[in-house]
């Protein structure tokens, strides 16, 4: 996501929660703000005493981050780093602290989510550099460089063994930016919370309006790009959502279609009877980081992963031996459910 942050997964999860903000209410009692960023949307719902309206403050978080992390803007610290021989220094916090994230779920993942993929991600064509047809040749050579052990890091700067080794942030960066927004309201006073950028989000407090529970959509993987409908809602509050899968953002290289997640196992896109992966955790870098990594590892991998992780849950959307497609809860997110259907509003 970023500037067009067409990541591995950011583009399918920009139209993932088409419903995932409430109507604005006709009343204005909510903050409502929205704008755009990393090539999709976002919106911002508050409520707040003073009605103070903090959307040059946000825009102004959102440049300093796609200035740190965004491969789309080539004076980027992250598109320095990938053009280095060596590594960098960093000059905005934010780099360090997404290294820190993707560290932790890298590990944790198995390897499965990797940033350091992003050579792979460009030559199948879901990058910003020029799209190959690349050979099994080829693929195996770039997959010699990627590898998130390849790098050292701490507060002051990076460092690379390899200096072909580059990183892309797609898998994580939307979920990392709804974070930072997040945190500066909170530093404000300010305590019910819906943030959403690019179908990612997070819900704090409740929605005062209604008092309950912010209501979410999870999109029905048999939508198409212009028509799009949830096929589940859930009620949520301190609780991040972002959604990964194959949907929209695919290529067709002699006459094959491939899907925009890279498994940097193999160094090839992703086929597996998963179709998407919608993730629940308590920040939203960590729930993008492992909706990705879900996608990369396939359903069974993925159900024995969720299962470990206590603090993650997830809905799985797969298709069945006999073409329907059938759904895998985690019981936790189970009692989250609601039963009625939010596109006729509330």
């Amino acid at each position: 996501m970023f500037f067009t942050f067409a990541f591995s997964v950011s583009v399918m999860i920009a139209m993932t929660f088409g419903s995932a903000i409430e109507p604005k209410p006709a009343t204005g009692a909510p903050m409502y703000i929205e704008g755009r960023t990393m090539g999709t949307t976002y919106h911002v719902t508050y409520f707040d005493s003073q009605n103070r309206n903090f959307q040059a403050d946000i825009d102004t978080i959102l440049v300093r981050i796609n200035k740190s992390i965004s491969t789309y803007d080539p004076s980027s610290e992250v598109s320095v780093f990938n053009r280095a021989g060596l590594g960098l220094e960093f000059r905005i916090p934010y780099f360090y602290q997404v290294l820190e994230k993707s560290k932790i779920v890298y590990e944790a993942s198995g390897g499965a989510f990797d940033p350091t993929v992003m050579p792979l991600v460009n030559a199948w064509g879901f990058g910003p550099a020029r799209p190959m047809q690349p050979t099994p040749f080829q693929i195996d050579s770039m997959r010699s460089f990627v590898g998130f052990s390849k790098l050292k890091f701490d507060h002051h700067g990076i460092r690379k063994s390899d200096p072909r080794t580059q990183l892309d942030f797609g898998g994580i960066g939307q979920g990392f930016a709804v974070d930072v927004i997040a945190e500066f309201l909170k530093q404000k006073g300010i305590v019910h919370i819906l943030v959403e950028l690019g179908g990612e989000g997070l819900a704090l407090g409740k929605n005062i309006l209604h008092d309950r529970n912010w209501r979410i959509g999870i999109l029905d993987p048999a939508s198409t790009e212009n028509e799009q409908r949830s096929k589940l809602y859930v009620a949520i509050s301190g609780m991040s959502f972002t959604t990964s899968g194959n949907y929209f953002n695919y290529r067709e290289i002699r006459g094959k279609r491939y899907g925009h997640t890279i498994s940097p196992f193999t160094g090839y896109p992703v086929e597996d009877e998963l179709l998407s992966a919608s993730v629940f955790a308590k920040d939203c870098a960590t729930a993008d980081a492992w909706a990705t990594a879900f996608m990369v590892m396939g359903l069974k991998k993925s159900i024995e992963a969720v299962g470990r992780e206590k603090n993650l849950d997830a809905i799985f959307f797969y298709a069945a031996p006999d073409g329907e497609i059938r759904s895998y809860l985690t019981p936790r997110i189970q009692t989250f459910l609601i039963s009625e259907d939010l596109t006729n509003g509330d």
